[in-house]
């Protein structure tokens, strides 16, 4: 085959007569994996990088091809060569995060996938030591999320930041050499640190960068959308207005939007997000000293909203057009001039005020005036000029609209004698809302429910987002006849093998509970229950390899919607996930467990997720 003299050079250290044996084992391995794939085998992949760590764990032909296929299905992504998808989705988070950087980069032409193909390929195997990779992959596997190489790679270049910037005078391919290889200078001193910044600019990325773009990995067969395909033309990152919502409801920590509507001001006053900065991106060309004026006026304003605790604070630019390609094209140009400038955190809401009508069309968001609720203002307080997507308000403006436009926002009324300072206290003072103000409304039917509910003394305060509470502690006779069994789930989602101890002493496990599995044939597998803040995570034992085990379920305490236990045998203990909508509890996954001392279990299981309830809540 034709890696074998690569094969070899990586061998050199290994005695003659186990070479042999080795060498026989990849190829084994990368045969069958390219014929069981349907594939065919190129030296531009880095699949022989990636098995070299493993091949020096001496594992047996079978284990080795079952690490190697797990690695290459949940962490390898998708369409990993020259001009992919992975590497365009890589540009833009370095834009986001370091826009000078990424400014350097485009200007020298240089893409992502011109030096971290073998990084993303190989894990970084390709550059680094046996020692530093098996390092690096113990932590990143340990953190089960694929995106996190992407931060990873990010810290590699923002620490090399200085020697790329001061290569203005070299060539292009002796910066993408030297980019290359960066990694090689890792020692093992330096993981913890790499993973310490890679964390923080993790926690400092919007969770769009993920979700809309959770195809790339796992053995999922949805396609990619057509007009989702090309991130190579996407101007900056792209936020969903879901995110939006949620993320300026959080206190403390997290990312934080501060929104900046671009619309033409007869759009933006007949209706936009209450907590949204209006800058008419059309003074860009018609008038462009207001227009600096205007955007002072917008970064004293965020400043002053985050420094005030106000709901509209955050240090997160988040610039929203119509959603119309045609009217956004100013938008754009607004957007070019701040990447220009080199500011970090600037994306673009996805879709538009369009897409921000629709999902709250969808979520049926419902308020005292109208179907919108407090999160759109207009100078009008009717259905119609909200809905109005071309900006045309309604004649029918009476007093109360007035004054909702006053107090929402007064910046939405731009004209060139507004003073910079007043239209900052303005809108500080005007997007002071509590948070609690701010929160859906969702409807929930009423249903004969025979269940044992959680007493209403367990908990304080309004249930999550004015919704009545799902999740339940009862009785169960015999099982549902429609129940979803968690065996439901693949097997590739559930096959990470870790160390049993070292995942009960992580400091962020509250709870282990000893436990047996139990799967509807009957069958009882001995497992771990560990508790986080805010997961619950099913460990099953390996009994040929003691100490190990499988990952068989992971899911967030705040999908359980009932706990339930049979009368006959109190210890098995039966957990529903799933989620709330108009129509009810649409249950996704069920999972048995008999669990010594349930009593106490499930106690300490239901505190935490009331508190995660409680959390979210807040």
């Amino acid at each position: 085959m034709p890696f074998t003299k690569i094969v070899l050079s990586l061998l050199l250290s290994v005695p003659e007569e186990k070479a042999t044996e080795l060498l026989s084992d990849i190829e084994s391995v990368i045969t069958f994996y390219c014929k069981s794939r349907n594939i065919k085998y190129s030296t531009s992949l880095s699949w022989i990088h990636l098995l070299k760590p493993l091949v020096h764990l001496h594992l047996p032909r079978s284990d080795l091809y079952n690490c190697f296929y797990a690695i290459m299905n949940k962490y390898i992504p998708r369409d990993c060569s020259l001009k992919g998808r992975p590497f365009h989705l890589f540009r833009l988070l370095i834009q986001y995060h370091e826009p000078e950087l990424c400014s350097f980069l485009d200007t020298k032409k240089i893409t992502p996938d011109s030096y971290a193909l073998n990084w993303l390929g190989s894990l970084f195997a390709c550059y680094c030591s046996i020692e530093v990779t098996q390092a690096i992959w113990d932590g990143y596997l340990q953190q089960a999320d694929p995106f996190f190489i992407y931060f990873l790679m990010l810290i590699i270049l923002v620490n090399a930041k200085e020697f790329i910037l001061a290569q203005e005078s070299d060539s292009k391919e002796e910066v993408i050499q030297f980019l290359e290889n960066t990694p090689s200078s890792l020692n093992l001193e330096d993981i913890e640190d790499l993973f310490s910044l890679a964390q923080y600019y993790c926690s400092k990325t919007p969770a769009s960068f993920r979700k809309d773009n959770h195809h790339l990995f796992g053995s999922t067969l949805l396609g990619i959308k057509d007009d989702d395909a090309d991130l190579s033309q996407a101007l900056c990152l792209a936020i969903s207005v879901s995110e939006i919502l949620q993320a300026n409801q959080l206190q403390g920590e997290g990312v934080r939007f501060f929104v900046v509507d671009c619309r033409p001001a007869e759009q933006y006053n007949a209706g936009h997000l209450s907590t949204a900065f209006h800058l008419d991106s059309d003074l860009m060309l018609q008038n462009p000293s207001e227009f600096a004026q205007s955007v002072k006026s917008l970064l004293e304003a965020q400043k002053q909203s985050i420094e005030s605790g106000s709901i509209a604070g955050g240090e997160h630019l988040c610039f929203m057009g119509s959603g119309r390609e045609e009217e956004d094209m100013y938008m754009n140009m607004v957007l070019a001039h701040f990447l220009q400038k080199n500011k970090e955190y600037v994306s673009i809401a996805s879709g538009g005020f369009m897409a921000l009508q629709q999902h709250l069309a969808d979520i049926n968001v419902d308020g005292p005036e109208n179907g919108y609720g407090h999160w759109i203002a207009s100078t009008s307080g009717s259905r119609s000029s909200i809905n109005s997507v071309d900006g045309e308000s309604s004649n029918g403006s009476n007093d109360r609209g007035m004054k909702s436009l006053v107090n929402k926002m007064t910046v939405a009324l731009k004209t060139k004698s507004v003073n910079v300072r007043e239209k900052v206290i303005s809108f500080i003072e005007n997007t002071s809302t509590p948070v609690d103000r701010m929160s859906f409304n969702l409807p929930w039917p009423d249903r004969a429910c025979t269940e044992r509910h959680v007493s209403s003394s367990d908990r304080v305060g309004k249930p999550y987002r004015g919704v009545k509470p799902v999740f339940s502690i009862g009785d169960e006779e015999e099982y549902d006849t429609d129940e979803i069994d968690s065996s439901s789930m693949s097997d590739d989602d559930r096959k990470e093998v870790v160390n049993i101890q070292t995942w009960i002493n992580k400091p962020d496990v509250k709870h282990h509970f000893p436990c047996k599995e139990v799967k509807e044939s009957g069958h009882m597998f001995p497992s771990h229950l560990l508790v986080t803040a805010t997961h619950m995570y099913c460990l099953r034992e390996i009994l040929s390899r003691k100490g190990l085990a499988y990952i068989q379920s992971r899911q967030a305490l705040n999908s359980v919607v009932k706990i339930t236990s049979k009368k006959k045998h109190p210890e098995l203990i039966t957990f529903k996930y799933g989620n709330s909508n108009a129509s009810g509890i649409e249950i996704l996954a069920i999972e048995r467990y008999l669990i010594p001392n349930a009593g106490d279990a499930t106690k300490a299981i239901k505190q935490q997720i009331m508190k995660v309830l409680d959390a979210l809540e807040s």
